[in-house]
Order: structure tokens, then sequence, then C-alpha cells
């Protein structure tokens, strides 16, 4: 993958993983606030605690993806996109084209599983 197009594609999902990021995040204000609102209405106590755990997971997972796309625009900075951080060996356009911050060939991912 050229580095133009590998650029556009880091800040293509960059971009969607912001706004995915901004949105979990209000919505767990939100969820905060009406349960608030309930107070001792709610019907199921462990319903509040097992949302905030969602939401807290989620945003983590979001946030470990910008860190993955992070990592992936320091490489294009450095002349070792498009090649495994692990072997070196090079990843397939295709792969990159789906997951623009892959840091491993199929191959290898599959195998730390």
């Amino acid at each position: 993958m050229d580095e133009d197009r590998a650029r556009e594609r880091i800040r293509a999902e960059r971009a969607d993983v912001q706004r995915l990021l901004r949105e979990t995040e209000g919505q767990g204000r939100q969820d905060r606030a009406t349960e608030d609102e309930q107070g001792a209405d709610i019907s199921d106590p462990a319903q509040p605690l097992t949302a905030e755990f969602e939401n807290q997971a989620i945003t983590a997972n979001l946030r470990d993806r910008l860190a993955a796309l992070d990592r992936a625009e320091q490489r294009l900075d450095d002349g070792t996109y498009g090649r495994s951080v692990q072997s070196g060996v090079p990843i397939p356009d295709e792969r990159l084209e789906a997951d623009p911050a892959a840091e491993l060939t199929v191959e290898e991912a599959s195998a730390q599983r």
C-alpha cells in the first residue's frame, strides 16, 4: 500500500474511532445522569453497574485502537509501515486495507491467539 493511501486510511479510521469514543463517553455520562435521577426506583440495582462496566470496556477498546493507529502512523514516519513488527515480513495490502493499523501478518496474529 502506498504511503498516501495508508495515511488516508489511518486518518479516516482515527476520525471514526474518535467519533465513537465521544459518543460512548457521552452515553456514559447520560446513563449516569439518568441513574441519578431514577435513584432507588431502579428495579434491578445491578443494571447501572453492568452498563457502566460495559461502557468502560468499550472506551478502553477504543483508546487501544487509537494507540494502534498512532503506532501505525509512527511506522509510516519511520519507513517500516507494511512490515510485521515481529518478523519484518511484508503485510499484504489487502490486510492493510482492511486494518490499516495491522502490526502482524495474519499467520503471526493467529499464532498469538
